[in-house]
């Protein structure tokens, strides 16, 4: 080949690569544009909604005065009162509500004919909902206090809504309206309630705590719901600590009703839960005389040697482990025991007539306890 021709061969590629280093500057500004653009964008989305959100939880109408008319009723989920709030102009977004709250993990919301103002803060109608500053006069409170069984609850709801125990009692152990509630609390009724050795199904589920109602013809049903949202609302708060245990609501009620059933006013739950557990661990039967009474359906002060021979799976005497369900309702305290138990190593513990409950880390230091404060008394 000549030299000319060399040279004309080396112009072209020379060319070449200059047309392709071009194509490449034009490439690199096309998606630099493009990057500049979606970055753009996204930054214009993220702050329109940052700034949506941001007047969302803002009040529907700072200058107002007006006071609005606002029912809740019983056994409104937090979208359908959200969905409320909104229609009557007392937030602006239910949906930005529903995940405050859920942010907040705010919950024990109250049914009943509220007066809100457009010009209310997020924080105040939540504290409205949750304290339940309704407009209605109180017409009776239900007390349920801890410890309390279901056949004693039905006695005192009966009293309060002019229904006899017994038929209050058979509604709450109705399959069907079970059913219903498991269907409305999934992830407070599970289907370990309808177990084949659970003798009530709603047994612990009932939280102990004060319900005000405002008008006069209330139902079973009703009752039973407004006591439910409350269940709900504790056992969500511990949600973190229960998936820590491995715990169900189930087999958290449960043992915090044994828990509740031993403890007196001076003791300090989370010690008679370290000994439950530190049984359970070492394969001892749990020894608790409450579960005795409960699977003979009694109430006395002491049990005697006769009753432990009592064949039932909730006899802790026969059977190790847990009871099959809760034996009683229990309260926040003996809830946050059951998930929080000291770190001991003790194994039995003594109640006293004086309401002292006494711990033994051995049968021998145990039974000492026992002959001088309960066998001399």
């Amino acid at each position: 080949m000549s030299t000319e021709g060399k040279k004309g061969k080396k112009e072209v590629i020379r060319e070449k690569m200059i047309e392709r280093q071009s194509e490449a500057k034009v490439v690199r500004k096309i998606v630099l544009i493009v990057a500049i653009i979606l970055f753009i964008s996204a930054v214009a989305v993220l702050g329109g909604g940052y700034f949506y959100i941001n007047s969302a939880l803002k009040p529907a109408d700072p200058d107002s005065g007006q006071s609005k008319k606002v029912e809740i009723p019983i056994g409104s989920s937090v979208t359908g009162i959200a969905n409320i709030l909104e229609e009557h102009g007392i937030i602006k977004d239910a949906r930005v509500f529903k995940y405050y709250v859920k942010f907040k993990n705010e919950a024990g919301f109250m049914a009943g004919e509220y007066e809100l103002k457009p010009s209310m803060t997020m924080p105040e109608i939540l504290d409205s909902l949750k304290t339940g500053k309704v407009m209605e006069e109180l017409v009776f409170k239900i007390t349920i206090p801890e410890g309390k069984q279901l056949e004693q609850i039905a006695g005192i709801i009966g009293e309060k809504i002019n229904k006899q125990p017994e038929e209050v009692f058979e509604k709450l152990n109705d399959k069907a309206f079970i059913k219903s509630l498991m269907a409305e609390y999934p992830n407070v009724l599970t289907e370990e309630i309808l177990a084949e050795n659970i003798k009530y199904p709603l047994e612990g589920y009932l939280f102990p705590a004060t319900y005000p109602f405002y008008k006069e013809d209330v139902t079973v049903e009703e009752v039973v719901k407004v006591m439910l949202d409350k269940t709900k609302s504790v056992i969500d708060k511990y949600r973190g600590d229960m998936e820590q245990k491995e715990f169900t609501p189930h087999k958290l009620l449960t043992m915090a009703s044994l828990i509740e059933e031993e403890a007196t006013e001076k003791v300090d739950r989370d010690q008679i839960a370290s000994v439950f557990y530190n049984r359970i661990e070492t394969g001892m039967p749990l020894q608790t005389d409450p579960t005795v009474l409960y699977a003979k359906g009694e109430h006395k002060a002491r049990v005697l040697y006769k009753d432990l021979e009592v064949d039932s799976p909730y006899n802790t005497y026969k059977y190790p482990g847990l009871t099959p369900g809760p034996i009683a309702n229990a309260g926040v305290s003996s809830i946050e025991a059951s998930l929080l138990p000291a770190e001991t190593d003790y194994l039995y513990f003594l109640a006293t007539s004086t309401g002292d409950v006494l711990f033994s880390k051995t049968l021998d230091e145990h039974n000492q306890k026992k002959a001088q404060h309960i066998t001399n008394n």
